[in-house]
């Protein structure tokens, strides 16, 4: 591994193709975000407004956060849109995790992001579930423990979805809009939007069909919530 040059072989984790995670760029990288969940998961009775200051340290976000209200309600309100993560939470790399307004993340949730994770707005996990874009080969001597390569593939999840405790999401997986995601499952397969699945490995149990008026669209626009209400009556 002595020769391999650090660059190209980021570059081919994230597009998904072996490489090695053992180098000192990517090992240091991991180092970064593990001692930043670590202050995350430590920081006891921390403001809302700390809490998201601690989450994007995690995911080396470094964008500002809206000046804060006068009191703590008012503050709340403020970072209403970002998301609510409950500690403890593991991540590998952070810059490789991408979190939709309004998400909750439960507490002992894990994120092997090595390739793109991608969470759409208003998504609820529920505790213990965990999102795997890592994976090895499946040769042994290939695999070689930690001398030789591994890869990964990216994990997409869509707006509005629902995980259940204990949900396994596998490399590759992409979830549509408004799923949900029966407690304890294992999801190799795509899902489509508006379904119910569960099981493992998890399987397709019913579709949903929403009567409650599209969060989306209330962002977008009142009259278009009116519309999509009227052509569901």
């Amino acid at each position: 591994m002595a020769n391999i040059d650090e660059a190209e072989n980021e570059e081919r984790m994230l597009k998904g193709e072996l490489y090695h995670a053992f180098l000192p760029g990517l090992t240091a990288k991991r180092n970064r975000c593990h001692h930043a969940c670590h202050r995350f998961n430590q920081a006891g009775e921390a403001s809302r407004r700390e809490l998201v200051k601690l989450w994007q340290d995690v995911v080396d976000d470094k964008s500002p956060i809206p000046p804060p209200g006068k009191a703590e309600e008012e503050d709340t309100i403020i970072l209403q849109d970002y998301p609510y993560i409950d500690g403890p939470i593991k991540v590998d790399y952070g810059t490789n995790l991408r979190l939709g307004k309004n998400v909750y993340i439960n507490f002992n949730c894990t994120f092997l992001d090595t390739c793109m994770i991608t969470i759409g707005a208003r998504t609820l996990i529920g505790p213990n579930c965990s999102f795997y874009a890592a994976t090895h080969p499946l040769d042994p001597f290939l695999r070689n423990g930690i001398k030789g390569p591994e890869l990964g593939t990216p994990i997409t999840i869509g707006e509005d979805c629902w995980f259940g405790g204990n949900v396994i999401v596998c490399p590759g997986v992409t979830i549509g809009r408004g799923c949900t995601i029966g407690a304890g499952s294992v999801v190799t397969k795509d899902v489509p939007d508006f379904h119910v699945v569960a099981g493992n490995p998890a399987k397709i149990i019913k579709k949903i069909e929403p009567k409650e008026p599209d969060p989306k669209l209330a962002e977008e626009g009142g009259d278009k919530v009116v519309v999509a209400a009227a052509k569901r009556a």
